[in-house]
């Protein structure tokens, strides 16, 4: 379409406030370039630069226009993401999938608000680790996940960041089951209950690293990620391990039963980090609906809050995320 092309166009011009940059960047030639602009400006009936030898300036009318240009072609690509999915065979369906750790009451939320805004499409919702989530993505067999930072996040593109800060489950007998704060130190001598590393190996390593650093180093680790199960080896006495609160309060009663108690920790050190997550150039409306209606899940449903720029993720195209 040659009006999408020229406003293209336009906007490179106005990003990069130079011709021969603009034509390198859309892998054309400059003189082209030049004429495309020419037209969409008499096709508008406005100037959009103001050229000299040396510079080039947008004009009040083009920027005025470049937050309208830019919506224009996200629209055509999210338009073109969704034609490339019918012609895929994916038609009418979305295949999405979220972490072993997110509770029952977030994964009912999304399905109840999936189901009132986006009736006309079937969710294929699976629950998969973070490391079979980036294979699926990779493989272009899901559409959509949640993933837990940090982890590798090349030829992806993000939604927002978010933190659920992390709790420790203890027996009641516990010493520190006393403090109403626990520090990480307090938890010398137990072991500890983390998830398989080959689930997301990276955030295994760093959850590690950060308690060594704050005085805690387990007796052992061991593997678990189911709630009964993680619970069952809370209640052996020799082994705590990191939930979020909202979990907890899930359970009923503030989240312990007779024989466990949930704490904070001091200085909130430890938190999970989530994402929605799609193959770069597939976010089309669908996609997009997704991460809004499982953000606002997590919003009202798991005690979240807007991550702070403490360590830089990768960076998708035109924006930056921070865990």
């Amino acid at each position: 379409m040659d009006l999408l092309r020229h406003v293209r166009c336009f906007v490179a011009v106005a990003e990069e406030s130079h011709f021969g940059r603009a034509a390198a960047r859309l892998n054309m030639a400059q003189p082209p370039l030049s004429q495309r602009i020419q037209r969409l400006e008499r096709e508008l009936g406005v100037r959009l630069f103001d050229r000299s030898s040396r510079q080039v300036t947008i004009t009040k009318a083009g920027a005025l226009l470049l937050d309208d240009a830019r919506a224009l072609l996200a629209r055509a690509d999210a338009l073109a993401a969704t034609a490339a999915r019918f012609r895929d065979g994916e038609s009418g369906v979305l295949r999405a999938a979220l972490p072993p750790d997110i509770s029952s009451r977030t994964v009912a939320a999304i399905l109840r608000a999936f189901q009132e805004r986006q009736s006309g499409v079937e969710l294929e919702l699976r629950e998969l680790t973070t490391t079979e989530q980036l294979a699926e993505l990779a493989a272009h067999t899901l559409d959509v996940g949640l993933i837990h930072h940090p982890c590798a996040i090349a030829g992806l593109e993000l939604g927002q960041v978010l933190r659920r800060p992390l709790g420790v489950l203890l027996p009641h007998d516990a010493p520190a089951a006393a403090l109403g704060v626990v520090p990480l130190a307090a938890l010398t001598g137990y072991d500890l209950i983390l998830f398989p590393r080959a689930h997301a190996p990276a955030l295994h390593d760093d959850l590690l690293t950060t308690c060594a650093r704050n005085g805690f180093t387990p007796q052992a680790v061991r593997h678990g990620h189911g709630e009964r199960f993680t619970r069952g080896l809370v209640l052996s006495g020799s082994a705590v391990a990191f939930t979020p609160e909202d979990d907890q309060a899930a359970q009923g009663s503030g989240g312990a039963d007779a024989d466990t108690v949930w704490r904070p920790l001091a200085g909130a050190p430890l938190a999970w980090r989530h994402s929605l997550a799609w193959p770069s150039g597939r976010g089309d409306v669908t996609v997009r609906a997704f991460n809004d209606i499982a953000m606002d899940a997590l919003w009202n449903t798991a005690g979240v809050s807007a991550d702070l720029p403490q360590r830089s993720l990768h960076l998708r195209p035109a924006a930056e995320y921070w865990l």
